[in-house]
């Protein structure tokens, strides 16, 4: 019997050892050398401190900001380590109340509003923690956003005009804003930056 398990206690240290060591640290090594942003997080860093990642959202309550799409994380919105979706199909009543107070949410942020609310403004994505909204969920925004400011819509709407990113390679995806991103430059547009 001893026989038989010592090439399978060799073979099990050596896979081991391959598998989780050696292959580890070379993908790090590569990933680290050849795209060292994306390896550390494609983390958002502003006067020296860092503010996100490019890849997270964040959630925004001030009117000041653009707020970004719900999140479907457990516990603290936009938690990366609990990413999941809410699992609630379009027949399951808790859906239907959570958009509701959702929509109810934003028309109370600015009842001047009467235009349609975008959908990604109510529902969470897949993963919980999209950091993109449409554009059309920006321009919704504008108004409220611009009159907290005290700053001209116009002014506000080229500062998301700058911030909307088209389709990867004109085919992919769907425009999007990136609201940390823009939240950043309109703190920066207010501060004179």
């Amino acid at each position: 019997m001893l026989a038989a398990l010592r090439p399978a206690l060799r073979l099990f240290v050596v896979l081991t050892l391959l598998t989780g060591a050696l292959y580890p640290l070379l993908v790090t090594g590569i990933a680290q050398s050849v795209w060292p942003h994306a390896a550390n997080g494609s983390l958002i860093v502003r006067d020296g401190h860092v503010v996100g990642s490019a890849l997270l959202g964040q959630s925004f309550a001030d009117p000041a900001h653009f707020w970004s799409p719900p999140s479907a994380t457990a516990r603290v919105p936009y938690d990366g380590a609990a990413s999941s979706g809410s699992n609630q199909g379009p027949s399951n009543p808790a859906l239907l109340e959570a958009v509701t107070s959702r929509v109810s949410a934003l028309r109370a942020a600015d009842p001047g509003n009467t235009a349609a609310v975008p959908v990604d403004l109510v529902t969470a994505s897949a993963s919980g923690l999209d950091p993109h909204i449409t554009p059309a969920a920006a321009e919704y925004q504008v108004a409220r956003v611009a009159r907290a400011r005290g700053m001209d819509p116009d002014i506000v709407r080229e500062l998301v005009a700058a911030h909307t990113a088209p389709r990867t390679l004109q085919v992919l995806g769907e425009p999007r804003v990136h609201v940390l991103a823009l939240n950043l430059a309109l703190d920066a547009k207010a501060e004179g930056r």
